[in-house]
């Protein structure tokens, strides 16, 4: 059986990047003012911690969805 296109796509983001809970349960304000100032922590695609080094050009990689730019 062949993936249909909603097999391939991904699901929208719905996870925090910065505490990694469900982004959709409340509001994160604290979170999205942190986020001002740090990196993201978690992946919002996937939820998986990520590993978080800032650098120039970017500052975090999910193994799955690669490098996250800010």
């Amino acid at each position: 059986m062949r993936p249909t296109v909603t097999d391939v796509v991904e699901p929208a983001v719905t996870w925090c990047d910065r505490c990694g809970e469900d982004a959709t349960a409340g509001p994160h304000a604290a979170c999205a003012a942190a986020r001002a100032l740090e990196p993201p922590r978690y992946c919002a695609r996937c939820r998986r911690r990520m590993k978080v080094q800032v650098l120039p050009v970017g500052w975090a990689d999910c193994v799955e969805h690669g490098e996250i730019r800010g």
